[in-house]
């Protein structure tokens, strides 16, 4: 599990910098833009890549479930996941699902967060969902304060299409996991 616990203080510590903007800028100065994009990138990469080897083997570990979820919250999690890809898409579709929510990839990490959580006692999962979903609770908190940075399109059209796009390409991405890539990319099947 120290694999998992060092993936997700590199992936989360350093996606923490950006909501420290005095904290960026001061690493931008220091070390040029282009060093700490190439930096922030490089340690992304292998916080991810250790949380995903860390999980995989801390899931081969002997470790006694925190609790034991009643099995109706699979179908529970099934329909909050619902959101969640459309919120994700909805991120790099910038339209009134953008400029409604603000921070639509925040809220769809708490969302995936919360629900794994439902279904998933055992102590990795607990660790990894929960530090997560602690990590997009205080991403939010502290977005409040800061202005928004993006442009949502002026043209009524761009915009009813942008969100259509989110949706559409939100909720094929879903189908696809619960068909078969989270089987594929996860190891656990959705469907039989």
């Amino acid at each position: 599990m120290e694999l998992l616990v060092l993936g997700l203080a590199a992936m989360l510590g350093i996606h923490m910098i950006p909501s420290f903007g005095g904290l960026q800028r001061a690493l931008e100065e220091r070390f040029t833009e282009n060093i700490y994009k190439i930096v922030f990138s490089i340690v992304s990469l292998v916080g991810l890549t250790l949380i995903i080897y860390g999980y995989d083997q801390a899931r081969y570990e002997d470790y006694a479930p925190l609790y034991v979820p009643p099995y109706w919250t699979r179908h529970l999690v099934m329909l909050l996941m619902v959101p969640v890809f459309p919120l994700l898409m909805a991120a790099y579709f910038q339209g009134n699902i953008k400029r409604i929510v603000k921070h639509p990839m925040i809220l769809s990490i708490k969302i995936w967060a919360f629900s794994h959580l439902l279904t998933n006692g055992e102590p990795q999962s607990v660790l990894l969902f929960g530090s997560f979903l602690l990590w997009a609770v205080f991403l939010r908190i502290r977005a409040k304060g800061r202005p928004v940075t993006y442009k949502i399109p002026e043209i009524p059209s761009q915009v009813l299409r942008n969100d259509v796009l989110a949706i559409v390409f939100g909720l094929l991405l879903y189908g696809l996991f619960v068909w078969k890539l989270h089987g594929i990319l996860v190891g656990v099947p959705l469907s039989g």
